[in-house]
């Protein structure tokens, strides 16, 4: 199981009343929200191995470069728009450490690349695993891992954790009509506010599928639009021109990547040690943790080794 951790600790966030404080008076509400998302995903999934994959950096200059507006809306205020400082809601700041010491001390890798996000952690271990991969996220851009040949599927939270959708090849072609490989390509067309991502003026999801299904990708489409023969009508094949430079580029953005040299990690969900018992109990005294780490452990040592 690979957490799109990010994305769940901003979930959980916004999921849980920022009234949940530690005992010296720090909000926590994103720590035990977490904490459940896991306990509640461990208990359903039954994974051997989990892996919690970092941003090491959210907003990586290469994208930026290729793509200036690429996330430019969730740069701080206080910043200029070539900043790679997240604008992160001042109760969530100081969480985001305790969030990362609790994953350690729960025996959870914390995985990530410098210059890279936690999606192209993602990407190049669904890629290379031995094993089936389940990817936690509520970032739509990871449905282009998903592989069943490779038993690859996307447990997608963005309806919720009480709504979780858990998504194959044919189920992302009955939700949006692409193929899984096609995904990035479809949203690089359409563009994701979310991102940044302009997209194709005038093409929306509609004629992003069309032009899919008829030209296969990106450089399909854009040979069709450059060939009078091709039969592209021709409104479409003016957009696909004038967005020429964006399209260029925008496969690269989107795209994660599948072959980063990662740290070696031991991903195993294990009994726990005295010293990590110690630790968490320490821990979860510290920040009044209290049910939400207990739902943790026990799920975690049910399946421990």
């Amino acid at each position: 199981m690979l957490l799109d951790t990010a994305a769940l600790y901003f979930r959980a966030f916004y999921g849980v009343p920022d009234t949940v404080h530690a005992p010296n008076g720090t909000p926590v509400n994103a720590v035990r929200g977490l904490l459940d998302m896991i306990a509640r995903l461990v208990s359903e999934f039954q994974p051997t191995e989990i892996v919690a994959c970092w941003d090491d950096n959210w907003r990586p200059q290469w994208r930026v470069d290729l793509i200036p507006t690429y996330k430019t809306h969730r740069v701080a205020e206080a910043t200029d728009a070539s900043s790679s400082i997240e604008d992160v809601p001042d109760l969530l700041a100081p969480q985001v450490a305790v969030i990362r010491e609790v994953l350690g001390a729960l025996g959870v890798p914390v995985v990530g690349a410098a210059d890279y996000e936690a999606d192209d952690v993602i990407g190049t271990l669904a890629s290379h695993s031995p094993m089936s991969v389940d990817v936690v996220t509520g970032d739509r851009d990871l449905f282009q891992v998903i592989d069943d040949s490779r038993e690859v599927r996307v447990i997608y939270t963005g309806r919720g954790m009480s709504r979780l959708e858990t998504l194959t090849d044919a189920a992302l072609e009955a939700k949006y009509g692409v193929a899984p490989p096609q995904y990035a390509d479809f949203a690089a067309l359409r563009g994701d506010a979310s991102d940044g991502l302009p997209g194709v003026a005038g093409v929306g999801e509609k004629t992003a599928v069309m032009l899919l299904h008829t030209y296969g990708n990106i450089d399909g489409i854009i040979a069709a639009a450059a060939d009078p023969a091709s039969g592209m009508a021709s409104p479409v094949r003016s957009k696909i021109l004038a967005a020429g430079d964006y399209l260029a580029v925008a496969p690269a953005v989107v795209k994660v990547v599948r072959d980063l040299e990662l740290p070696e990690f031991d991903a195993r969900i294990r009994v726990c040690t005295d010293e990590r018992t110690a630790e968490l109990d320490r821990l979860s005294g510290d920040w009044g943790l209290g049910s939400s780490m207990k739902r943790a452990r026990g799920t975690l040592g049910a399946l421990a080794i």
